[in-house]
């Protein structure tokens, strides 16, 4: 459903204000002229009601249409943006995050399969989701696309604490019934589906939850359980539910999948197969793809998440941007952490390393293409582009506040150059850690680095 140029409702909420220097993104700049993609107002003002934009532009247009709205935070010195969308991670492994790597399978047998099976008990759940969200909302990130695990107290963990600060996350229970340790694995196929339709049921859509069909990837499931997958991803689609895997991470991967599989044209016709390809599938990784897999994600309407970090750390297969953007059957594209293969909770920081990634094969990232695709790039590949991912009347109301003086350096340095896309690159290729200063969630402040008590859940805020 389109939600833009939503009318103002005379009586609804109290109005809340922010203001300052602010970007958002209209079009791709991958297919169309960068300058007509992005709105940049110099002093901007959004005006917020009910947890949604209701009007947006520059402070000297937009405040005389507003009497009676007193409550303004002002932030000098700093970009406003659309909170930021990590479209691929796995916040069941943050206490894992960092670990020392060799290859990605021998480091999912050494550190990701122990670390997960820990989830079974749901205290040790609640505890990762409470540090998981301090991470990514200290980072400016408000919507994720989130891997739990096996056990259903790993799902409603993860969905109760997004509940507490009225975030929008996509998340479901992993569906993996070989191939893994017994601790891990699900011990009844058909029951591990009883059971995500269940926990379907529980989630989707209850506030800003979202729930995914969630198969591991293909090694990890017996061609039933991804029947099943696929046949209850296919009878709940047209409920907005999602498909959230892996594809084409890496070589040795795809040459197990080939040896699990060797009916199937390539790995995505595993999953095209068996019904897992369609209009709300996102797929991470995609670094090694076949023009054919390309020309099958764009036909579906797929989204693909780009995940650097992770692939830098792991040694894996190197995302080509210029593949998926391909204009004759451009893929949609999101910006992703990975954790935790990836090594950092900052979609923003992101950004520097797919630049790296790009420049290993004689390509470039800028900084208006970068924004976007840790914007409205990402809403699109999560088919959120009428909800999230930017600044406009309709809009659900998250943002991030990024910090043009995070430190003595950066600022120094920033003097030196002289548009803001030039000083975002800046920021983006130094990275530094701090450079969120405030993140809204519908438009609650629930992070604030300079404030007494950083954090607040969405009823504790005003």
């Amino acid at each position: 459903m389109t939600t833009h140029n939503m009318p103002i409702n005379p009586t609804g909420g109290t109005l809340k204000g922010v203001r300052g220097m602010m970007l958002t993104f209209t079009d791709d700049p991958f297919l169309r002229d960068e300058s007509q993609c992005y709105k940049l107002y110099n002093d901007g003002l959004a005006v917020i009601q009910d947890g949604r934009f209701v009007d947006v532009g520059e402070y000297s247009d937009i405040e005389p249409k507003y009497p009676n709205l007193k409550d303004i935070d002002v932030h000098e010195d700093a970009l406003i943006i659309p909170g930021m969308i990590d479209c691929h991670l796995h916040y069941v492994q943050s206490p894992m995050i960092g670990s020392f790597g060799d290859s990605l399978l021998d480091w999912l047998n050494t550190y990701t399969f122990p670390t997960e099976s820990k989830f079974k008990d749901k205290e040790f759940a609640d505890e990762v989701a409470r540090m998981f969200f301090r991470q990514i909302l200290s980072q400016g990130t408000t919507s994720a696309n989130i891997f739990a695990t096996t056990f259903a107290t790993s799902v409603d963990a993860i969905f109760e604490e997004s509940e507490r600060y009225n975030t929008r996350i996509i998340s479901g229970k992993v569906l993996q019934d070989r191939d893994l340790p017994d601790s891990l694995k699900d011990p009844n196929t058909e029951g591990s589906i009883i059971l995500t339709e269940e926990l379907m049921k529980k989630w989707h859509h209850r506030g800003r939850q979202l729930y995914a069909v969630v198969p591991r990837f293909a090694p990890t499931s017996t061609p039933l359980q991804l029947q099943l997958a696929g046949e209850l991803y296919q009878r709940n689609l047209d409920q907005g539910v999602y498909m959230h895997t892996h594809l084409d991470e890496v070589q040795s991967e795809i040459d197990w999948v080939t040896r699990l599989f060797p009916e199937r044209k390539n790995y995505t016709d595993v999953y095209d197969y068996y019904g897992l390809i369609d209009r709300n599938s996102v797929l991470a990784h995609c670094c090694i793809v076949r023009e054919e897999e390309w020309q099958t994600l764009h036909r579906n309407g797929c989204g693909v998440a780009h995940c650097p970090s992770s692939n830098l750390f792991l040694g894996d297969g190197e995302f080509k941007y210029w593949e998926a953007k391909n204009q004759e059957r451009p893929v949609k594209v999101g910006m992703a952490t990975d954790v935790g293969g990836g090594t950092n909770f900052s979609v923003f920081r992101q950004l520097g390393e797919a630049y790296k990634v790009a420049m290993l094969q004689d390509h470039s990232l800028n900084a208006i293409r970068s924004l976007y695709l840790a914007t409205r790039g990402a809403a699109e590949a999560l088919h959120l582009e009428n909800t999230v991912g930017s600044i406009a009347p309709g809009y659900e109301a998250d943002m991030a506040v990024l910090d043009l003086k995070p430190s003595e350096f950066a600022a120094w340095r920033l003097q030196f150059s002289d548009d803001i896309f030039k000083k975002l690159f800046v920021l983006m290729t130094l990275g530094p850690d701090n450079n969120n200063r405030a993140t809204y969630v519908a438009g609650r402040k629930v992070y604030d680095r300079d404030r007494e008590q950083q954090f607040l859940y969405a009823d504790m805020t005003l």
